[in-house]
């Protein structure tokens, strides 16, 4: 199977950023993608809770998700938008949610995911966040069996929290989803090490879209991301690395790796109950 993952430089204009990526998509299914992955808040990336307030719609009303069921459904192929930034459902919520939704061949939500873990950190003097501020935290982890593989969905910060990967993989999953928009500090030092042991310890392949560069916002504090989307295959090697500028990275998957790497060394299998500090 042929993967595209969509690297790019969203801004606080959604219907610019939707131009952009369904550009992109289209590009990619045109190379022959059968799975297309986009990145974290592919719809709007903004400092702003007032603009994302205002930019924002309810999954249903969301014109980013509606595009990209037609695209999926025009092409016939499978499509994650990596996450959406989405006002809730829930009247008592006033927070917005950082959901992943995974598109069927036929335009339908196969499935979708709400960001757990949300990034709340002091990276330095000058560089800090509060997702949870802006954005309600999910409670519930989100697998599904597709024509491509078993999937399991998690989002950026996730990826500090292997438990939910482990679960996941136990539970079947052969292709972990990690789209992402890490900051250039946290990426340099993490992200790679960090997708390379989540593919080494569950024998799963890692497909991680990412936002990239410095993001066009007219309003907030200004926002620059890693980049660097990767697919890391079951035994923990890099197969491909989209770099620092927005595109697609095009990699070959191949799930017979995951069967391999799980033979060889099969971790997944050997968990043993203990006492102590942790226990549960």
């Amino acid at each position: 199977m042929q993967a595209a993952l969509i690297q790019l430089t969203s801004g606080d204009d959604p219907q610019a950023n939707l131009l952009r990526t369904l550009a992109l998509v289209k590009e990619a299914i045109a190379r022959g993608a059968g799975f297309v992955l986009t990145p974290e808040v592919t719809n709007i990336v903004s400092a702003s809770r007032r603009i994302q307030q205002e930019r924002t719609h309810r999954e249903a009303d969301d014109p980013t998700l509606a595009a990209l069921r037609d695209t999926a459904a025009g092409a016939g192929i499978w499509l994650l938008a990596g996450s959406l930034a989405l006002k809730s459902d829930d009247p008592s919520e006033d927070r917005l949610v950082n959901r992943s939704l995974l598109l069927a061949p036929d335009g339908t939500v196969a499935a979708r995911y709400d960001k757990i873990h949300m990034f709340d950190v002091e990276i330095d003097a000058t560089e800090s966040y509060r997702e949870s501020s802006g954005f309600a935290p999910g409670d519930r982890a989100s697998l599904v069996r597709t024509g491509v593989g078993t999937i399991g969905l998690t989002v950026c910060y996730d990826l500090r929290f292997p438990h939910l990967y482990r679960n996941l993989a136990q539970a079947g999953a052969e292709i972990l989803t990690v789209p992402s928009a890490f900051s250039p500090v946290t990426g340099r030092a993490h992200w790679e090490v960090l997708l390379r042991a989540r593919a080494i310890e569950t024998g799963a392949w890692i497909l991680a879209p990412a936002q990239c560069g410095d993001h066009p916002v007219g309003r907030g504090r200004p926002r620059s991301t890693w980049g660097h989307s990767l697919a890391v295959a079951p035994w923990g090697e890099v197969i491909a690395d989209g770099g620092t500028t927005p595109g697609i990275t095009m990699v070959e998957i191949d799930l017979s790796q995951v069967a391999s790497a799980r033979a060889r060394v099969p971790s997944l299998s050997h968990d043993r109950p203990f006492s102590g500090p942790g226990a549960g």
